[in-house]
């Protein structure tokens, strides 16, 4: 079912204030960790259960706080461009459905494959001697007995995976170029501002760079391709759905 805009505004009332809310989460991160020596990050980006660190809280607050100038721009660029179309489309209340939901489910999904890995290395450091004990102790001080046979790297991948928080807006961000892409298959956007692709390429093609990465695991990187991917399909599934209730543009 074709469904009309709702508006043509370049800058929609949920575009506008998620814009606001994460900028001022990201103002609020510098000034009171500059000021106060407040870390918010640490208080409000989203940890793995059985972290000392973790509250249910922040599987919803991750989604404001990012890591750095290029994080918060680069996501709020990509949530505008992608998103303005949509949220016209389809009327500011389905939008920011569409839009928590994706970023809610990437944090679930992204959690579960966290937990699944980190259980690999801790199944590697129980058959080296780790008892319930070191691993709680080396969680919560990042300590442990020089005595274990196994890699200081499978160590320090474990203790990273209960310490390191993740934050950002990118799971419903991914979420909502999966939505555009669906939408407008055949419209071009251009790579790196100069090479013109059409968007269902252009998603196909970041999805699987996505998959390759989140499954080459590599340690030393700080990106959630999970997290990604798991905005991407949920939006998928949210997608489907309203197609097949005929809700669907």
């Amino acid at each position: 079912m074709y469904q009309r805009p709702t508006s043509f505004k370049l800058l929609p009332d949920v575009i506008k204030n998620l814009l606001i809310i994460n900028g001022l989460f990201f103002m609020a991160t510098i000034v009171l960790g500059s000021s106060n020596n407040l870390d918010l990050i640490s208080s409000l980006g989203l940890y793995l259960p059985g972290s000392p660190d973790f509250r249910p809280y922040q599987i919803l607050t991750h989604m404001f706080m990012h890591g750095n100038l290029t994080h918060i721009f680069f996501n709020m660029f990509a949530l505008w461009m992608f998103g303005y179309n949509l949220e016209n489309v389809w009327g500011s209340k389905r939008f920011l459905m569409y839009y928590m939901l994706t970023g809610l489910g990437a944090a679930v999904i992204h959690l579960g494959v966290s937990y699944w890995e980190a259980m690999q290395l801790q199944e590697v450091l129980v058959n080296a001697g780790f008892t319930q004990s070191d691993l709680q102790r080396l969680i919560e001080t990042g300590s442990w007995s020089d005595s274990f046979n196994v890699s200081r790297d499978v160590i320090e991948q474990y203790y990273r995976k209960y310490t390191t928080p993740t934050v950002g807006a990118s799971g419903a961000v991914f979420g909502i170029l999966l939505a555009f892409g669906m939408m407008y298959p055949n419209q071009y956007v251009y790579l790196y501002f100069a090479i013109p692709i059409k968007v269902k390429y252009f998603v196909a093609g970041y999805a699987a760079l996505e998959l390759y990465n989140g499954i080459a695991n590599d340690p030393a990187s700080n990106i959630a391709h999970f997290a990604h991917l798991g905005g991407m399909l949920i939006g998928f599934i949210i997608i489907k759905y309203w197609k097949k209730k005929g809700e669907f543009y």
